[in-house]
């Protein structure tokens, strides 16, 4: 899929079929949680921008701090800039006590083995990153745990694969309902994981589709 033709499977599953936001990101966040318990070694630092991106990468911390993960949050704006879904997803984490706080420089005593959870970003991205998600790829990128990006890794063109300016360079991807052209890009392991999105969706943009997924809830994907 393009970065074009993913917004619409967006705009057809919530305005015309009636999925919600919030649904699509629960099924994001629970699964890039699992994946993220799978790689992890120590501590997990999320690094959140806002939008649907950072929204399923706050909801990821919920699902870690619920299963007792040590994890805290890194915005790349004041919480109160936040907005729509991704301010939903806030409001919960700080009703939990889970720690967020924002600015790169709050990634200044990041353990070296510590998990980073990649959600800065998403799909959407066009034209060269800009400051300061300039500073926070060159941090993730400066630490030698694993990193696990949602969708897309941040810096990668979606549709192309072409890395605008500074990229992500991850461990393991979770892209979510349908593989993006871009990530033919490197992107660590690749997966593809359910986010809930009904056939008929596919069938009205004539999308043809044929559900991978089988009994599970994410695919490996080969590169």
């Amino acid at each position: 899929m393009t970065a074009d033709e993913m917004r619409d499977v967006d705009r057809v599953a919530v305005e015309d079929v009636g999925l919600q936001l919030l649904q699509m990101m629960e099924n994001a966040g629970r699964i890039l949680a699992w994946h993220v318990r799978d790689v992890r070694e120590s501590d997990v630092v999320v690094i959140a921008g806002n939008g649907g991106n950072g929204g399923g990468g706050l909801t990821c911390a919920r699902h870690l701090a619920n299963r007792g993960v040590p994890v805290r949050v890194v915005l790349d704006r004041p919480s109160e800039e936040l907005s729509g879904a991704a301010a939903h997803q806030y409001h919960i984490l700080d009703e939990m006590g889970v720690s967020v706080t924002s600015g790169v420089e709050s990634l200044a005593d990041v353990a070296e083995r510590t998990t980073i959870v990649d959600a800065l970003i998403g799909y959407g991205l066009s034209g060269d990153i800009r400051p300061p998600a300039d500073a926070y790829i060159a941090r993730m990128n400066g630490l030698s745990g694993p990193t696990v990006s949602l969708d897309v890794p941040s810096g990668i063109d979606a549709t192309t694969g072409e890395t605008l300016g500074e990229a992500v360079a991850p461990a393991r991807t979770v892209t979510l309902a349908l593989p993006k052209a871009g990530l033919d890009a490197p992107t660590g392991e690749l997966y593809l994981a359910d986010i809930s999105i009904p056939r008929i969706v596919y069938d009205r943009l004539g999308i043809e589709y044929e559900p991978p997924f089988g009994d599970d809830d994410w695919v490996p994907l080969e590169q």
